[in-house]
């Protein structure tokens, strides 16, 4: 037994209440929309149009992908061959920060870099050539994903990578192995076991991309599903096809989550006494894999210091006195604080309500409710935010104007959409946590507020932290929810700036973005700093 018999109570009406919430508030959502879906509704599926748009979006998740993947292998391996590497430290935890970033301010940077007036276009002008990239359509879309997505592969190969037992590499060098036995003997294995999960998850996050397409995709010819139903719903008003869609984005991310569980977990490296990793076989690449490291950072960092730069030049005293700006971050700071209180509080059942399942004294209703919860956590990647604010917007408007109920629909969006993240944070902390003190507090009787009090709270400050910092970062980001709900009397920093970029006020939307990326910076910085400066260490994070 790891809890008393009132905290036993508790979590069971918190887990029933936070998965009769996560349930109505989503079932409702596709309940309207099955509603206007209607008889016959599937007639349309062979319209041109949508086959355009699905093939679009695979397409370019596609090649997002691939390029993210393979791209990644040689900067993780340079990486994790160098380990002295000036700075190396740093390139890693830099590899967070476009994680940490909301992706209009990302694609700001990206055309600051990458636009007509950017800096190659520029460079490329100097050599000769007339300007010949387009940050519009399909190549920014593919340029955006990759400065997104290939510092987390990167990162995720680079941990697998440091994993592989020093043992490994003192025997490669006493057996005079070169870098292609090395590769295709220790590397490939380790690399091969993760990334059918990596690829799965990048194609994920890049099959339902939705600021980044809206902002960069340029036309009719470089639209995905989730852009086709806000375009389907504010420009067009035609609710039949935004339902349609939003059910052929339902079928894409269930068939995408249902290859991803296919490959299962990889299995662990091999046994290992603890040795500090020395690598034998980077000496004689490091000019190659400087170049490498050197890439990668430019191609990182270069967006987050054009958007610094141009934010900078802008007229900040003149948006500082902006009433509009004023009401935008009040709103955006209340929905994402309400929002990441939400995530939290219904992540804590989620976490807590199986592990009161585990035990003896449980009965069926709190096993099916403990196999249940962990399930509807991740809901909200089978029925993504922008299907989910189609449903609501559809319920709404029926009730009048949507703008007056769109802050409590986004709050409860948010909280949903960093579910996921909040979980996998405070999950394995609360495991290892209770496995160390349940039953300690339990023979001491400290339970309820008092044990959360001078037990709890003291060993989950950080996590909880944690959580609740990307919680806030992730809603203030967000454009999604907002776009479909978006008006006249409702605006927060990710709407105002995407007006003013599709206005051509882009001094302002530099400043508003340089607003914005700095209290998302300063919300994910305990992430980055809680790591420790060792090399390897810093890796696995």
């Amino acid at each position: 037994m790891i809890f008393a018999r009132t905290e036993r109570r508790t979590l069971r009406v918190a887990g029933g209440l936070a998965l009769g919430t996560v349930l109505a508030f989503v079932g409702a959502a596709t309940a309207v929309l099955l509603a206007h879906a209607g008889p016959g509704a599937g007639a349309p599926l062979l319209d041109a149009y949508i086959g355009r748009v699905a093939r679009f979006t695979l397409l370019q998740a596609t090649l997002s992908t691939l390029l993210s993947v393979l791209l990644a292998i040689p900067v993780a391996r340079a990486l994790a061959r160098q380990r002295d590497f000036p700075g190396r430290v740093w390139i890693i935890r830099l590899s967070v920060v476009p994680l940490g970033l909301p992706a209009l301010v990302a694609a700001l940077g990206v055309i600051e870099i990458w636009g007509r007036q950017g800096v190659v276009n520029d460079l490329l002008g100097l050599a000769g050539l007339q300007s010949p990239v387009s940050v519009y359509g399909l190549a920014g879309i593919l340029i955006a994903h990759v400065f997104f997505n290939l510092p987390l592969a990167a990162r995720f190969l680079l941990a697998a990578l440091d994993r592989i037992p020093a043992e490994y590499w003192l025997t490669s060098a006493n057996l005079g192995m070169g870098g292609g036995a090395v590769f295709r003997l220790i590397e490939w294995p380790v690399i091969r076991r993760v990334l059918p999960g990596i690829a799965g998850l990048v194609f994920m996050l890049c099959a339902t991309s939705f600021t980044i397409v809206l902002t960069l995709g340029g036309g009719p010819a470089a639209t995905t599903i989730e852009v086709a139903i806000y375009q389907a719903l504010r420009f067009d008003f035609d609710p039949e096809r935004a339902v349609l869609l939003a059910f052929l984005q339902i079928l894409v991310t269930a068939s995408l989550l249902w290859l991803i569980s296919l490959f299962g977990r990889p299995p662990e490296e091999g046994m290992t006494a603890g040795r500090a990793i020395r690598r034998f076989d980077g000496r004689g690449r490091r000019l190659p894999d400087g170049l490498v490291i050197l890439l990668f950072t430019l191609f990182t960092a270069a967006p987050l210091a054009a958007t610094l730069v141009s934010g900078l030049s802008a007229d900040l005293v003149r948006l500082a006195l902006d009433p509009l700006l004023h009401r935008a971050l009040l709103t955006s700071l209340a929905i994402s604080f309400a929002s990441a209180c939400l995530s939290l509080a219904i992540a804590l059942p989620i976490v807590l309500v199986p592990r009161l399942a585990e035990t003896g004294e449980a009965g069926i209703a709190t096993r099916l409710m403990g196999r249940a919860l962990p399930a509807v956590g991740s809901l909200i990647l089978l029925v993504p935010p922008v299907v989910v604010a189609t449903g609501w917007f559809l319920v709404l408007r029926t009730f009048g104007e949507t703008g007056r109920f769109a802050p409590a629909v986004v709050t409860v969006l948010n909280a949903l959409m960093a579910l996921p993240f909040v979980v996998r944070v405070l999950e394995p902390a609360y495991r290892t946590h209770l496995s160390r003190t349940a039953r300690l507090a339990l023979s001491l009787g400290a339970t309820g507020l008092h044990r959360l009090r001078w037990i709890d709270l003291p060993a989950l400050k950080k996590p909880l932290l944690t959580a609740f910092a990307f919680a806030m970062a992730l809603s203030l980001g967000d454009l999604g929810a907002v776009a479909i709900f978006g008006a006249e009397g409702f605006v927060t920093l990710p709407w105002l700036l995407f007006s003013r970029m599709a206005s051509y006020r882009t001094a302002d939307a530099a400043g508003i973005a340089l607003l914005l990326g700095v209290i998302c910076l300063l919300l994910t910085l305990p992430s980055t700093t809680a790591e420790r400066p060792t090399e390897s260490q810093s890796a696995d994070a």
